[in-house]
């Protein structure tokens, strides 16, 4: 697939949701203010196309005026993903375009966000002090105190509230003591939905970049990478490293992380065996080798670097882990992974950015096979019912992914930012 190839279908997902009057889709209107499949996510397609003059910034105040027609959800019942959060993450890639506008919404929205963090932070320090087990939207990127970082760090990467969730993270790697048994601190006693799962007696430790320590993993080093440390910083990023360096499966390729471990593999100390998996940004080892590229690069580690960045081509080259992966999206498909290899190779060792850069071209074919007309190609993933025009899984965020993996160069604006890849 050619750059121009890709950019054409961008341009017609964007064309097709340009009007949010005319292009709002069942769950798009349902999921107002999601971020993975509304209307903030949609907002930043717009966004990131008038900051990089190819598109109106008009089409891009309509759909955040749209996002913001209602009363936004804040407090308990939002979350980094949903709500205020959301919208105040799309309206700051904007702003950062437009000196001077929204000040006065983002201003309100960062009050109401730092008081959020202030209850969230507390409640988790005393569920420390207590003993108890985390749940996973307590610390994740999508529902927890993770997903606020991200927004905090790029919004001012030395406020206190920032540095709160730093301390909170670094203490959320220490040990646990559960039932007499030692456990990592993310542990949680639940299965992976967060929800009381008989096949996981006994909790797991999440891995995801979505819902697990791949994320804390990746604040730490980028907020390391930013000059914002706390104490026991480096130690934080060693412990998590340390942990993953217990469990990659061998592949054939390379190294394979695996999506979580169980209480029963973390007492034998070995992996379950299992069939190939599909290498995604929100589970498993394309997602998990950005985060300990990242970690290298934040403690100064270039042999990390160079076995993360080879893991991730070796992931993104398997034909066993690529079978696995059957859809477009973002948050586990072809563009997604096409997005985090360009994201890498705009951070790699010399002797690796070129096998990065190598993956995407065959990444993008997948997403928009060649030949294929890119309106026809656009209505269809529009038309996609179970995925929508949203960021997470639809048009929207492959429209953003074609856009910054067919250029040499990274995203004009940090839409990125919420997935904890830059």
């Amino acid at each position: 697939m050619t750059a121009q190839a890709a950019l054409d279908l961008a341009d017609a997902i964007a064309e097709q949701l340009a009007d949010p009057h005319r292009a709002l889709p069942g769950p798009a209107v349902s999921r107002r203010q999601h971020l993975a499949h509304g209307l903030p996510g949609i907002a930043l397609l717009h966004i990131e196309r008038a900051a990089a003059g190819i598109g109106s910034w008009q089409r891009a105040h309509d759909w955040l005026a749209a996002a913001s027609r209602e009363p936004l959800t804040s407090g308990p019942d939002s979350h980094p993903f949903y709500g205020a959060p959301a919208f105040a993450h799309a309206l700051a890639c904007a702003a950062d375009h437009l000196p001077g506008a929204y000040r006065r919404a983002l201003d309100t929205l960062d009050r109401q966000l730092a008081a959020d963090v202030g209850h969230r932070v507390g409640a988790a320090h005393r569920r420390m002090d207590a003993g108890r087990l985390p749940a996973l939207a307590e610390f994740d990127t999508i529902r927890g105190l993770t997903g606020y970082g991200a927004y905090l760090l790029r919004r001012d990467a030395g406020a206190p509230t920032l540095l709160a969730i730093l301390e909170y993270c670094v203490r959320l790697t220490r040990p646990i003591t559960c039932a007499g048994e030692t456990l990592p601190g993310w542990w949680t006693a639940t299965g992976p939905s967060g929800r009381p799962d008989n096949r996981f007696p006994g909790g797991h430790a999440n891995s995801g970049m979505a819902h697990g320590i791949g994320g804390v993993l990746a604040l730490l080093a980028l907020a390391a990478r930013h000059g914002t440390c706390v104490n026991g910083h480096s130690e934080a990023l060693r412990r998590i490293l340390a942990w993953l360096d217990r469990w990659p499966e061998d592949a054939g390729r390379g190294p394979a992380w695996p999506y979580w471990v169980t209480r029963r593999e973390l007492r034998s100390g070995h992996r379950a065996p299992s069939a190939p998996r599909r290498p995604s940004w929100c589970y498993g080892t394309a997602g998990l080798a950005r985060a300990q590229q990242l970690a290298a690069l934040a403690l100064g580690d270039p042999r990390r670097q160079v076995y993360a960045e080879n893991a991730l081509v070796a992931a993104l080259t398997d034909p066993a882990q690529l079978k696995a992966t059957t859809d477009n999206g973002l948050c586990h498909g072809f563009a997604g992974l096409a997005h985090l290899a360009a994201r890498a190779a705009d951070d790699a060792h010399p002797s690796t950015i070129g096998q990065l850069r190598a993956t995407i071209p065959a990444l993008l074919a997948a997403v928009h096979p060649p030949g294929t007309d890119p309106t026809h190609a656009a209505t269809r993933l529009m038309q996609d019912g179970g995925r929508g025009p949203g960021l997470l899984d639809g048009a929207a965020g492959i429209g953003l992914a074609l856009l910054a993996s067919s250029t040499a160069a990274p995203p004009r604006t940090p839409w990125d930012a919420c997935l904890l890849i830059a």
